[in-house]
C-alpha cells in the first residue's frame, strides 16, 4: 500500500531529509520510506523504486516528496504524522528565519560568511562552487559523485584565487572550533590537522581527544585530492595554511593511499612549515622518521605521536590497548565455535579510510582480501555487493549512496548487505565500524544491534559461531554518547575495541584459528 504526497515550495535542507529518513523508516508497518526534495535524481530514485506518479513526475527541486509504502492506511497515516512532527521539529522557533534557496539570496543574508557548504546533486556542483569562489568564500563540498575533471578544475581556481576548496566527498572539517558535517565533539588544542579521509579525520581526532590533546583546525580534502591527476592540491594549502597559524603547535597529515608524487610533495610541504608533524599515509611506502617529521603506522598511533609531541599527553598509547593476556582469552573464546563451513572474514564498513586501514592491518595475516575500494585493481570486486572470499566493503563508496543517504546516517544499506553475507553461510567473523558524531544516525549501534544478533543466531542455528568484532569512533560528548554506543554493542554479543586498528589486528588473530 502507497501514499506519495508532492508539497509544493516547501524546501528543506538535503542532509536534514536524509536525517530524518531513518525515522520514518523505522515506524511500524512502514516497508519504505523517502522524504526528499524533487530534484531529477530523486525523481529517478522514486521511479526505479515503484513510488512515483504523474506528481512527482512535474515536481522541482523547491518541492518536497513524501513517499511511503506500508503494510495499511493505519501505517501509512502514522508515518505520514511522523514526517510532520520531525518536519516541525526543524522548523519550530525559526518560524521566521529565511532560508535561502540560492546561494547570491545567501551571501545576502549573511554578508559576512567566508565560507559556503554544498551539498547537492553531484552534477550541480561545479557551477555552484564556481559561484562562491568567485564570490570570495572558501567552499566544503560534502556531495559525492562529482566528476573529477570538474574537481581538478575548481581547485586550481581556488588555488589561483588563495581559497581553499575541501572536498568533493568532504564528509568531516573542524574550522575555527566550528564542526561541520560527520564531525565529533573533541577539545580544542593546538594540533591541527590535513586529512584525504572524513572517517580517517574522526577517527584521529577522537583518539587524540582520548589521549588529552586537542585540536586547533581540521582541513578535509575529499579523498580524490592526493591522486597524482589532482595533485594534493588542498593538502599543499592546508599544511601552508597550519604552518602559519599561530593556533596550531604540531601538524598532522593522514590520507587514503596516496599518489607518491603527493606524498613527497606533502612532506616538502612540511619541511617547509618547521613545526613538528605526524605523518599516516594508509598503504603508502613506510618511512624512517626525519628530523621532526614523524610517521606512524596507524591512525590511533598517529594521535598519540600527536599529542606527546604536544607535550599534553594525559595517556599512553598503552593506556589504551587491552593486555596480552586478555587478547588471548578473547581469541580462544571467539574462535573456538567457528564451524567448518565459516572459512571468510566479511568486514562492513561505513567510513572509507576506516575500511581501507583494516584491509591493510588484516593483509599480511589473510593474504588476498578483495574490496571495492582496494588499490590494486586485481582486488577489486566485481559486483561491490558481491563478496568474494575475504571480503571488505566500504559501503559509503559512491555506488552505495548515489540517491540515498550515506551509512552513517542510513543503517538499512549495512543492514541489508549484512543479509546477503549470511546467505550461504561461508562467514567466519564479521568486522563492522561505528561512527558517531554530528549528522550521523543518532543510534547507529541500537539501529544495528537487532542484525547483529540475527546474524549470530543463524550462525548458531546452522552449528557454528560467528565471532563480530566492532570499533566505535566518537567521544561521550557526541550526541549518540561513545560509552551508551559501546555497551549497546558488547548487550549484543560483540567485542568492542579501543580503535579501528585495535579491532582489525584482534580480527586477524581469530582468522588465523579458522582451519
Amino acid at each position: 500500500m502507497k501514499r506519495i504526497i508532492v508539497r509544493k515550495d516547501s524546501y528543506y535542507d538535503s542532509v536534514f531529509l536524509m536525517l530524518i529518513n531513518q525515522g520514518v523508516k523505522d515506524a511500524d508497518g512502514v516497508t519504505e520510506a523517502v522524504v526528499a526534495m524533487g530534484t531529477d535524481m530523486n525523481r529517478d530514485l522514486l521511479k526505479d523504486m515503484s513510488l512515483s506518479n504523474a506528481d512527482v513526475e512535474s515536481a522541482t527541486a523547491n518541492d518536497l516528496i513524501i513517499a511511503l509504502d506500508g503494510a495499511s492506511e493505519e501505517a501509512l497515516d502514522n508515518a505520514e504524522k511522523t514526517v510532520d512532527t520531525l518536519l516541525k521539529k526543524k522548523s519550530s522557533g525559526n518560524q521566521q528565519l529565511f532560508r535561502p534557496t540560492s546561494l547570491s539570496a545567501a551571501i545576502e543574508v549573511v554578508p559576512g560568511a567566508n565560507l559556503a557548504l554544498l551539498s547537492i546533486p553531484g552534477r550541480y556542483v561545479a557551477r555552484e562552487a564556481r559561484k562562491a569562489l568567485e564570490n570570495g568564500l572558501h567552499v566544503m563540498i560534502f556531495s559525492d559523485n562529482v566528476p573529477l575533471e570538474d574537481e581538478i578544475r575548481l581547485k586550481k581556481l581556488a588555488r589561483d584565487k588563495g581559497l581553499l576548496l575541501m572536498g568533493p566527498d568532504c564528509g568531516t572539517a573542524i574550522i575555527n572550533g566550528k564542526p561541520l558535517a560527520f564531525a565529533n565533539v573533541v577539545k580544542h588544542g593546538t594540533i591541527g590537522i590535513v586529512a584525504a579521509s572524513g572517517s580517517g579525520l574522526q577517527e584521529l581526532t577522537c583518539c587524540i581527544d582520548k589521549a588529552g590533546g586537542g585540536v586547533s583546525q581540521a582541513i578535509g580534502t575529499g579523498g580524490r585530492d592526493v591522486r597524482r591527476e589532482v595533485g594534493g592540491v588542498t593538502m599543499l594549502m592546508g599544511i601552508e595554511a597550519l604552518g602559519a597559524d599561530p593556533g596550531t603547535a604540531v601538524i598532522s597529515i593522514i590520507s587514503k593511499p596516496p599518489a607518491e608524487s603527493v606524498v613527497d610533495a606533502a612532506i616538502e610541504a612540511l619541511r617547509q612549515t618547521g613545526k613538528p608533524a605526524v605523518v599516516h599515509f594508509i598503504g603508502a611506502r613506510r618511512r624512517e622518521d626525519e628530523g621532526c617529521i614523524r610517521f606512524a603506522p596507524s591512525l590511533e598511533d598517529a594521535a598519540h605521536i600527536a599529542v606527546e609531541l604536544t607535550g599534553d599527553a594525559a595517556h599512553s598509547a598503552a593506556d589504551f590497548s587491552l593486555p596480552e593476556s586478555d587478547i588471548d582469552t578473547i581469541v580462544q573464546a571467539e574462535s573456538e565455535a567457528i564451524g567448518r563451513r565459516q572459512r571468510y572474514l566479511r568486514g562492513l564498513f561505513a567510513g572509507g579510510t576506516l575500511a581501507e586501514e583494516a584491509l591493510f592491518v588484516l593483509q599480511p595475516t589473510l593474504g588476498t582480501i578483495y574490496s571495492n575500494v582496494h588499490p590494486d585493481q586485481n582486488c577489486r570486486l566485481e559486483d561491490p555487493t558481491v563478496s568474494r572470499e575475504h571480503t571488505i566493503i566500504d559501503l559509503g563508496d559512491d555506488t552505495f549512496t548515489e540517491g540515498r543517504p550515506h551509512p552513517m546516517i542510513d543503517v538499512s544499506i549495512r543492514t541489508g548487505q549484512l543479509e546477503k553475507e549470511l546467505q550461504n553461510g561461508e562467514m567466519a567473523l564479521l568486522l563492522l565500524d561505528f561512527v558517531l558524531g554530528y549528522g550521523a544516525h543518532g543510534d547507529p549501534a541500537g539501529a544495528m544491534a537487532d542484525a547483529i544478533r540475527a546474524a549470530r543466531s543463524a550462525a548458531h542455528d546452522a552449528g557454528g559461531y560467528l565471532p563480530v568484532i566492532a570499533s566505535v569512533t566518537g567521544t561521550d560528548r557526541d550526541p549518540q554518547n561513545l560509552t551508551l554506543q559501546r555497551q549497546k554493542l558488547e548487550d549484543a554479543g560483540c567485542v568492542v575495541m579501543p580503535s579501528n586498528a585495535q579491532a582489525a589486528r584482534l580480527a586477524a588473530r581469530i582468522m588465523e584459528k579458522v582451519g
